[in-house]
């Protein structure tokens, strides 16, 4: 336990001394460790620690803040009196009881990371990498990765909840650069799992490293991508950060209660073809973006936000739950106490679909398939996009053909929903760590296969 519970009746009785209808303290214990591996000998070898708190108090819509470092009792009772006294009211005494609810965990962890031995983290890290080195002598730079962390936190409030969480992740992020007549082309794959150094049972590092590999040396041998409107498939799992990035943020309650999101106001309106359903579902067991509860403490749940194209749910925290008038759907999450919590996704996904995968190629008769998604930018308020890919090729009469290099997707949130036209069958994950005003959190993101009617496709 970070502080026992009776101190945190103190200083959330503290935070109500000078006014305000809710008080929180958020206490966070993070330990961080990575492991680098470039050019046959380690690169790096980091740890860092993150302990903390930080005091809310909500008077209606108005919500103050402050944090410290501090975890002792009159560290955490002076950071309660700091925010406070910035309502500058006056207010009778009041008395705080907690009762400790324990949240279910079903994110078992066998070999937690931390208590590792190094040399069996090196092992890992050399074999991925020597795996990648080893696949072309095209191959001519690589790093391998291993990252893992280990997240505590305590969440109590002036209703009496009083919980905690472990978050245990590790991740293995390999990148390849294929190199030849003065060109270069990088390949990358990176893994992740909310779980310990089992996750090395089911993936291979070797594997990841020659998937990383195997990029790179394809698409230095590609050709550019011509430009136009086009019929385009997108792959499974990291495909899904188009939905992530140009929809899902857009159904963050953070920027409906501002009037910034293309989705405001559509609550039970059509907004996609038919064919699709999206959820963000923060319980999938052991996935990279789970929580047993969110930033504020409620359950994680599984949030339907798309049903068969109809609008169905936003993703809301407690503050701006008051101002659209809307319970929490367990979604408010943050990088660390120093940063303000909000409304944020878990693992964001396209739904599967009853298309049948080889039809979906079939159905296209000049287009575009996209292997892998690569990064990009979105305009928040308007939904318009622009996405590398990062691997791609022709579609020509139904048959993958010839691998494309030098094509990006761009268009709008509202635009690609509504042309999404076929779905398949096979839902995977890709994972990423998603930058927002509360920072940097671990989120999947994912879909089936599925086929884009008409997009506009950036190339030469």
């Amino acid at each position: 336990m970070m502080i026992p519970k009776y101190e945190a009746e103190q200083v959330l009785a503290r935070a109500l001394s000078c006014g305000g209808d809710f008080a929180e303290i958020y206490v966070e214990h993070t330990k961080e460790n990575q492991l680098s591996y470039v050019n046959h000998q380690v690169d790096k070898l980091y740890d860092n620690m993150v302990s903390g708190a930080s005091v809310r108090v909500f008077d209606g819509l108005r919500c103050v803040s402050a944090s410290t470092s501090d975890l002792s009792l009159s560290g955490l009772l002076s950071c309660a009196a700091r925010a406070a006294e910035v309502l500058g009211q006056g207010k009778a005494p009041v008395e705080i009881h907690l009762r400790e609810q324990i949240p279910g965990d079903i994110h078992p962890i066998r070999v937690v990371p931390a208590g590792a031995r190094i040399s069996d983290k090196l092992d890992l890290v050399r074999e991925a990498y020597e795996a990648a080195k080893a696949d072309s002598q095209e191959i001519s730079q690589v790093s391998a990765e291993l990252l893992d962390f280990d997240h505590r936190i305590l969440v109590a409030n002036s209703e009496g909840l009083f919980t905690q969480d472990r978050q245990i992740r590790t991740r293995l992020v390999v990148n390849a650069v294929a190199s030849a007549g003065g060109e270069n082309q990088l390949g990358s794959c990176s893994p992740g799992r909310r779980s310990g150094l089992e996750m090395f049972e089911e993936i291979s590092p070797g594997q990841v490293g020659r998937k990383a590999a195997r990029q790179a040396v394809t698409m230095l041998h590609a050709g550019y991508c011509p430009a136009g409107q086009m019929t385009v498939a997108i792959e499974n799992g990291f495909g899904g950060v188009i939905f992530h990035e140009a929809c899902g943020h857009s159904l963050e309650a953070e920027s409906v209660a501002a009037g910034l999101s293309q989705f405001g106001g559509k609550l039970g309106q059509k907004i996609a073809n038919e064919k699709v359903t999206a959820i963000d579902d923060g319980t999938i067991p052991n996935a990279w973006g789970s929580i047993n509860i969110d930033d504020e403490g409620t359950p994680a749940r599984k949030n339907v936000l798309i049903e068969n194209g109809i609008l169905k749910s936003y993703l809301v925290d407690k503050l701006n739950g008051r101002r659209m008038g809307l319970d929490s759907t367990a979604s408010s999450r943050r990088q660390s106490y120093t940063f303000p919590t909000t409304s944020r996704m878990t693992n964001t996904y396209i739904a599967e679909g009853n298309d049948d995968n080889k039809e979906i190629i079939a159905s296209i008769e000049d287009g575009l398939y996209c292997r892998e998604m690569g990064g990009g930018s979105v305009n928040p308020v308007t939904g318009a996009f622009n996405f590398a890919v990062r691997e791609g090729y022709r579609i020509r009469n139904g048959k993958i053909c010839e691998p494309l290099r030098g094509a990006s997707l761009i268009g709008t949130g509202s635009e690609i929903l509504q042309n999404i036209d076929m779905v398949g069958k096979n839902l995977e994950m890709g994972q990423g760590m998603c930058g927002a005003s509360s920072g940097s959190i671990p989120t999947n993101v994912g879909q089936p296969l599925v086929r884009v009617s008409r997009i506009t496709v950036g190339g030469r």
